[in-house]
């Protein structure tokens, strides 16, 4: 049975976790559908805006599914399940359209690493963000040391990674990483997504691309794909291309 569901409202697809009976927490399973998921988005044109979100109130989600990686060893542990949920992560931080994080209820370890992961976050009054990693012998390992450090200040991550701490949607806010708080943070994403489908779809991911290049969000690609892009609409291209399907030598106009 699927535990992350895709739903399509128009322009606007909705990744949607559901395990309630464990907090929305992540299995290996759930792991594969997100890295499917990222890959349909990529591709489909019609979408414009994907809203990340979770089945219930009480758990955005709780992190990572501890009997998936309790039994792992330690190869195991850093090899796979630690940088698979790396790449599948980053996967959807490089989706072309934007992302909103949902978050209606706490989001703790691999929880608050998906949230990271979207281009902007709103969050319920009553949620709370957290690193517990610590309290179970582990450390974050889905970006919370890297993409957090980037998001958030140095010392209000390190209150949650190294003391333990609970940020609240208040705090959260103020620190700038939501970017509103709302009793309904589904219903605020939507609002958000009202804007986003009525401007241009292209402007907006060079926008998402060169924003992701300037803070380091895997760089090297957002620079290629925009000189790509670029390049691609050129007469220079265009005759290269010819020139190699008729078997002669380009003649390049510069253009």
């Amino acid at each position: 049975m699927s535990q992350i569901h895709m739903h399509l409202r128009g322009p606007v697809a909705e990744l949607r976790l559901d395990n309630p009976s464990k907090l929305n927490a992540f299995t290996v399973e759930m792991l594969r559908q997100l890295a499917e998921f990222c890959d349909t988005l990529d591709r489909r044109s019609d979408v414009r805006l994907v809203i990340v979100t979770a089945e219930g109130e009480r758990a955005f989600c709780a992190g990572a599914d501890i009997t998936a990686w309790g039994g792992l060893s330690p190869a195991e542990f850093a090899r796979h399940w630690v940088r698979d949920g790396h790449r599948i992560f980053d996967r959807l931080a490089r989706l072309s359209k934007p992302t909103v994080a949902a978050i209606s209820g706490h989001a703790f370890g691999g929880g608050l690493e998906l949230a990271a992961a979207c281009d902007i976050r709103v969050m319920a009054p009553k949620a709370t963000l957290a690193l517990p990693e610590a309290g179970v012998g582990i450390v974050p390992g889905w970006s919370g040391t890297q993409r957090l450090a980037r998001l958030m200040p140095e010392p209000v991550l390190k209150e949650m990674a190294l003391f333990g701490r609970r940020l609240s949607a208040e705090r959260a806010l103020a620190c700038g990483f939501v970017s509103e708080v709302a009793e309904d943070a589904r219903a605020a994403a939507e609002a958000l997504a009202e804007r986003v489908i009525t401007s241009s779809s292209r402007s907006i991911e060079i926008a998402k691309a060169m924003i992701h290049a300037a803070v380091g969000e895997d760089r090297g690609a957002s620079v290629e794909m925009l000189g790509s892009g670029m390049i691609a609409a050129t007469d220079d291209r265009a005759e290269g291309v010819a020139a190699f399907r008729e078997k002669r030598k380009p003649e390049f106009p510069g253009t």
